[in-house]
């Protein structure tokens, strides 16, 4: 009597149940060169379902090629300050997820104050407010520094 495909679809499941198995064209390259390969694809497939909310962008709709390529380069960007941030996380011993971190810096403020000297004269200089504790910690164990003070601009 002959199986049915759904049972022996099923029998092989169970032989290859946490295993895996990669076939390739490639045949100068060792198991784990392949392995290595494959683990990259996978990451840079993850990197394209990557949240637009996590990189605070939103969706987008151009007409002209040259906005569409320039919209993905900043994107592209977005996505490389986040892994690189996720990098650090994982150096400094917080973890491989950036989305705290970044939660929490993100209430350091930049902030423009604009003095008049003369009509239509003024001075702009730009602030940065001073981080908690924590946040100067977090700061600290990912080896970032804020820039002690920024340039004075005539407005």
């Amino acid at each position: 009597m002959r199986r049915s495909k759904c049972e022996e679809w099923r029998d092989r499941a169970r032989l290859s149940e946490g295993c895996y198995l990669l076939r390739s064209n490639v045949t100068d390259w060792s198991g784990e060169e392949l392995w290595r390969a494959y683990t990259q694809l996978t990451e840079a497939e993850a990197a394209f379902r990557l949240r637009k909310s996590d990189l605070v962008m939103r969706p987008v709709w151009y007409q002209k090629e040259h906005r569409v390529q320039a919209h993905t380069l900043v994107c592209f960007l977005a996505y490389v300050l986040w892994k690189t941030l996720g990098r650090l996380c994982h150096q400094a011993g917080q973890g491989d997820e950036p989305r705290k971190i970044s939660a929490e810096l993100q209430h350091i403020a930049l902030v423009d104050v604009v003095m008049p000297t003369r009509p239509r004269t003024a001075v702009r200089k730009r602030c940065i407010s001073r981080p908690t504790e924590h946040q100067a910690t977090l700061l600290q164990r990912l080896d970032l520094q804020l820039p002690a003070s920024l340039e004075m601009t005539g407005v």
